[in-house]
């Protein structure tokens, strides 16, 4: 099903104070606060919920990109998607998930053409807050960060979801990557199934199809 437009819904680049307003709530993302990819095993287990706050508000003062998109219905956040280069994401790139899609590695058209490899950026998180779910604040949000993607320099954009017909009971904490069916609702092509449950999608942003 395709979620149609919020009305009063707004997409933008993450600023540092509605992301913590919209992490501080009761709930995961208070305590991961978008960790998980971005360290190890050993490094996040090592972390207090306090310094993977830390962490994450360093990515707002280093001058770099926004490390994610925000959704804001009449002016308040009520989302975020976290979407930076994959290399990034030190989790992803030892994932067992994306270890064994390697053989579908992508090599984006405008890649090809200038002899360089790809510049593939990885959507990893999805946080929507309690009572905007299943609204269509995910599509919107996701949207938001392929663009951001595009225009900070990336030929393809990734993504790790959840395939629910696959893992029906999949729990809250394997539905902050997506679903597959988001994913697909955006144009992500399914490049990889080799763990069942958990697909690695991708859409090519220089207009060339990713198989």
């Amino acid at each position: 099903m395709k979620h149609q437009p919020v009305p009063g819904l707004t997409t933008a680049p993450a600023e540092w104070p509605d992301v913590e307003g919209l992490f501080g709530l009761p709930g995961e993302p208070s305590r991961c606060w978008c960790r998980y990819f971005a360290l190890t095993g050993p490094e996040y287990s090592a972390l207090e919920p306090s310094a993977r706050k830390a962490q994450l508000k360093e990515k707002f003062d280093g001058g770099s990109p926004s490390p994610g998109v925000l959704a804001f219905l009449d002016g308040e956040p009520v989302g975020w998607c976290a979407v930076e280069p994959r290399a990034c994401y030190p989790r992803v790139l030892r994932s067992r998930v994306l270890r064994l899609a390697e053989p579908s590695a992508p090599t984006g058209a405008g890649a090809a053409a200038s002899g360089r490899p790809a510049e593939v950026w990885s959507v990893t998180c999805f946080v929507v807050a309690p009572g905007h779910r299943r609204s269509g604040v995910a599509d919107a949000l996701l949207r938001a960060a392929v663009d951001h993607a595009r225009l900070h320099g990336a030929d393809i954009a990734e993504g790790y979801p959840v395939d629910r017909g696959l893992r029906p009971r999949a729990g809250a904490a394997d539905l902050y990557h997506g679903t597959l069916n988001l994913f697909l609702r955006a144009g992500f092509h399914a490049v990889s199934s080799a763990v069942p449950g958990r697909a690695v999608v991708r859409l090519d942003l220089r207009g060339a199809a990713v198989s």
